[in-house]
């Protein structure tokens, strides 16, 4: 019996996603810790995947029952969530349209023509640039080029940023957790802790909902990169009892149940630390794992941090849930050049 059961689903995924050990990491790191990969940046074809495929198969039902002929969408200049949406726009049939906002104090030479930007335009989105600054939530730009859809006579869907304030946009998280569960029992074991970055909320929230039915949300430990932490944090709380009511949970979801750590999102949202940057390096030459600056690196940052400060117990298993993002870096190459 699934959560989920009542509600419409689109595929856009290849279907449950792998969970891989990283003995090399873990070696690396040092602190008695078992990490884990489950690896969502491997989870689609369509357009280098990622976890916005996840809510967005829960979307797409109802954007074609309302009879919508265009995706409208927002996000960063290197979103990875508008390349996501215009995917799915072309895999559907339907027009894009996504607003990209100067929301990082990032001046790379090729930032706004390489990585994300470029994928989603080469799909065919209608993507337009905004001199605007980052903020998680709705937005002026985004309401007007609904409005525009409407005027040249098309009829918009519209999809908030990171798809994380739209009424389904958690389920596909509620759904992470109940994949996880079924993967453990073939594994023969449960993680002890799941390591998530947050930023517009709807991936950890769908994730605090799903744990929260096996009653162990307190152990998805979110790792702030938004560092926004008050706005984050209260998005986070409304997404979660939104959902949980939407999808019957039974109980209201206590308040330490919502675990967010806001130590790494520093110098700013979309800024690698030198710390980050190290953190990247780090998986990538010890398990050939990429990983991104604006969520993954931090998260991965974090992981590492908090292992080696002892927040886990040694012998603990540390699920690291991999987002996708990292298309972003081919904006960032100034960082990365010499490896």
């Amino acid at each position: 019996m699934s959560l989920l059961d009542k509600f419409d689903r689109y595929p856009l995924t290849f279907g449950p996603t792998p969970i891989e050990p990283l003995p090399r990491l873990s070696e690396a790191i040092g602190a008695g810790v078992e990490v884990w990969a489950k690896r969502d940046d491997c989870n689609s074809g369509l357009a280098m995947g990622g976890n916005k495929l996840r809510k967005l198969e829960y979307i797409v039902p109802d954007a074609i029952a309302s009879g919508a002929d265009t995706l409208v969408s927002i996000g960063g200049v290197q979103s990875n969530h508008t390349r996501m949406v215009a995917a799915t726009a072309a895999k559907i049939g339907m027009k894009c349209v996504v607003i990209q906002e100067k929301w990082v104090p990032h001046y790379d030479a090729v930032y706004d023509r390489v990585g994300n930007i470029l994928m989603t335009r080469l799909m065919g989105a209608d993507s337009r640039l905004v001199d605007a600054g980052f903020d998680i939530g709705i937005r002026e730009s985004w309401e007007a080029a609904i409005a525009s859809v409407e005027e040249a006579g098309g009829k918009p869907y519209p999809i908030p940023a990171g798809a994380s304030v739209h009424k389904y946009g958690a389920l596909g998280y509620v759904g992470f957790a109940e994949e996880v569960a079924r993967q453990e029992e073939e594994l023969g074991f449960r993680f002890d802790y799941v390591i998530v970055c947050v930023v517009t909320g709807s991936t950890q929230g769908g994730m605090i909902v799903g744990f929260a039915a096996q009653d162990r949300a307190d152990r998805v430990i979110g790792i702030d990169a938004s560092g926004t932490l008050d706005q984050t944090r209260a998005q986070v709380r409304s997404i979660v009892d939104n959902t949980a009511d939407l999808v019957g949970l039974g109980r209201a979801i206590r308040e330490d149940e919502i675990v967010i750590n806001p130590d790494y999102a520093y110098p700013a949202y979309g800024v690698p630390s030198e710390e980050t940057n190290d953190a990247i390096r780090l998986a990538a030459r010890t398990e050939g794992m990429i990983t991104d600056p604006v969520y993954e690196g931090k998260s991965m940052q974090g992981m590492i941090d908090l292992a080696k400060k002892g927040f886990f117990p040694k012998g603990s298993r540390v699920l690291y849930a991999h987002l996708g993002g990292a298309p972003a870096l081919n904006g960032y190459s100034y960082y990365y050049k010499d490896g």
